[in-house]
């Protein structure tokens, strides 16, 4: 096996302190994503996500999105935290039930806290009708937190989209274009 670079050592040591934890050289061999695409599965994974994700990809944005790059095997969490803890900008596809979500809300809390710049695209919902449902099942701290993601989000220029009456194509488009945009920005600000 050929010895790895000081460069790629480097990384390598640098994920397992971010994530804190030991885990598979391969899986830190792996580019790293550019673009977090949050969104909710039952209603945006089969349209806009895959869609976006395939047009990223077509850019070579290096784009995540749970379903196309993860494998069998892989962490959940560890994959889609160090994911997000990587990425440059994250793109939050809001839906009519997103925040019914504990995953989206979840996502969406640590690409704000992480300070990723984000960029919104609400499908098929208006941002002022976008709620945390206060339920037993989240702790106070974690409802907080949400709320105040959600609400950074909900004021962050973003775009709107139907779904029945919308052109797909131009929206891909602008999203594409916002993240190109957003993307030298991002790394300017990188500490």
């Amino acid at each position: 096996m050929q010895r790895l670079s000081a460069a790629v050592a480097k990384s390598v040591i640098r994920h397992d302190l971010i994530l804190g934890h030991n885990s598979q050289i391969m899986q830190t061999l792996r580019p790293p994503c550019n673009v977090f695409i949050n969104h909710r599965g039952v209603e945006t994974k089969r349209n806009i996500a895959s869609l976006l994700y395939d047009f990223l990809t077509l850019l070579d944005l290096r784009p995540f999105l749970d379903r196309k790059s993860m494998k069998p095997g892989d962490k959940l969490f560890d994959e889609i935290n160090g994911a997000i803890y990587g990425c440059k900008v994250g793109v939050a596809v809001f839906s009519p039930r997103y925040c019914e979500s504990w995953f989206c809300l979840q996502e969406l809390a640590l690409l704000m806290e992480t300070k990723k710049k984000v960029i919104p695209i609400f499908c098929d919902v208006k941002p002022s009708q976008l709620h945390v449902v206060d339920e037993v099942t989240h702790s106070a701290g974690d409802l907080q937190r949400y709320r105040h993601a959600l609400e950074e989000a909900k004021n962050t220029v973003g775009l709107s989209f139907c779904s029945s009456k919308g052109d797909w194509s131009k929206l891909l488009r602008d999203v594409s274009d916002a993240v190109v945009q957003n993307l030298p920005e991002a790394e300017e600000e990188k500490p």
